[in-house]
């Protein structure tokens, strides 16, 4: 049968369909770093499947405390044992994936007790992760394409001020800048993330639609769409629905790959500021291949 050519209007549609397909794609963030089962650091990016790597966790900090970071089995920065991370980070970079490394988590001993505080952990991320310069980089030469607020614990003050430090460095020291993002439980406002959100200065925010029963997908679609539209209303670049990768890596708040790409997604995919997914972790996405799943749908 003889093909027909498309008319200038259907063309035209067609473009405009493809376009505003492609203008609402979202991508994976993944966090690494707190299982040594799970995949390298350079093969986690070089699957493909993930659009951000989220490195975990420094967990120790502020509070005039000697800064720390644990990435579990993986290697011990106390002794040098992760600078060749760098190589692995800039291969992550070259491949289009942006790195970032988490502050905070649910276990740690971290907080901010003023102002001057705030500014003294910023000039550490800074000059030891970041565009500056330090004489022992936890993860060598590599510079990390930003931080990300996963506070759970220690207080709500003074992330703002962290927030507006990170920022301020990367505008004026030179370099790539700082990408921002933060973790927030999907209660709205977040009782720890809240107030440094609300400046502006996040790129994404990756909320845990998990373990949080009242607002996560299994309380229903009304409770979890009025969740989802709160957080599409802070003045931040992107918003991520963040998921466990398995059933096991989270308390509640597991939701099946085909249940997702059918019932959730196509809820939220056309929001403004929808950005994509978050899953928690790499470990358990290796068992269960959850990306490869969902990326298409993503």
């Amino acid at each position: 049968m003889a093909s027909r050519a498309l008319t200038p209007f259907q063309l035209m549609a067609t473009l405009l369909v493809a376009f505003l397909a492609t203008c609402h794609a979202g991508g994976i963030a993944v966090y690494w770093g707190q299982n040594d089962g799970e995949a390298s650091l350079s093969d986690t990016c070089a699957s493909g499947n993930y659009k951000f790597v989220i490195l975990a966790f420094v967990y120790k900090f502020g509070k005039g405390q000697t800064t720390q970071l644990d990435l579990a089995s993986h290697c011990d920065p106390s002794s040098g044992g992760c600078t060749g991370l760098s190589d692995d980070i800039r291969s992550c970079q070259s491949s289009g994936v942006k790195v970032l490394l988490s502050i905070g988590g649910g276990d740690g001993s971290y907080g901010l007790t003023s102002e001057g505080d705030a500014r003294d952990v910023a000039a550490y991320l800074w000059n030891n992760y970041l565009g500056g310069t330090s004489s022992s980089r936890p993860l060598g030469d590599a510079v990390l394409d930003g931080i990300d607020f996963d506070i759970e614990l220690g207080g709500a003050k003074y992330w703002d001020s962290l927030a507006r430090d990170l920022k301020n460095m990367g505008k004026n020291q030179g370099g790539k800048g700082v990408l921002l993002s933060a973790a927030p439980q999907c209660p709205f406002p977040d009782e720890w993330d809240g107030n440094a959100i609300r400046t502006g200065l996040f790129d994404f925010v990756w909320v845990q639609f998990y373990n949080n029963p009242p607002c996560q997908v299994s309380a229903g679609r009304g409770a979890f769409m009025d969740a989802w539209k709160q957080w599409e209303s802070v003045p931040a670049g992107q918003i991520f629905l963040g998921l466990p990768a398995a059933k096991d890596a989270a308390g509640t708040g597991f939701v099946p790959a085909g249940d997702l790409n059918s019932n959730v997604l196509p809820l939220i995919r056309g929001s403004p500021k929808y950005g994509g997914v978050m899953l928690w972790s790499k470990y358990y996405d290796d068992r269960t291949g959850y990306s490869s799943d969902i990326k298409s749908h993503v």
